[in-house]
């Protein structure tokens, strides 16, 4: 009786759901920290701000969904948690990288924030 050989992996429908949600939850949690940031130093005005993060957050929703998808669909394979660990790495790297860049802009005098860093931000994150 002959055994028919398995299917292969297929983990590319799990990476691009994988990477959906980790790059809305990068989008959400760095939108909402420059908005606050925007809103505490006292950065350009209310409404434009809102409608700027708007249209950001599914650039950056994608931004951060390709590597992601491309981190589980590759090493994932092989090293799912290596690929994890990657992953994770990545995201609390982008998400500083987009609050301190877009958030704190050294080009904006802001008079309520020294050096253009918002009080609540952590002492131990450096910005």
């Amino acid at each position: 009786m002959e055994t028919e050989p398995s299917a292969p992996l297929r983990p590319w429908p799990g990476a691009i759901g994988l990477g959906a949600v980790f790059g809305g939850l990068i989008a959400l949690v760095s939108t909402v920290a420059i908005g606050n940031a925007w809103a505490t130093c006292d950065v350009g005005n209310g409404p434009a701000d809102g409608m700027t993060l708007l249209l950001l957050g599914p650039l950056i929703w994608v931004a951060a969904a390709i590597p992601w998808a491309l981190l589980r669909g590759t090493l994932g394979r092989r090293h799912p948690r290596a690929a994890l660990t990657a992953g994770l790495g990545f995201t609390l790297w982008f998400t500083w990288f987009l609050i301190t860049w877009l958030g704190m802009p050294d080009s904006y005098p802001a008079p309520s924030c020294p050096g253009n860093i918002p009080p609540w931000w952590p002492d131990f994150i450096p910005a």
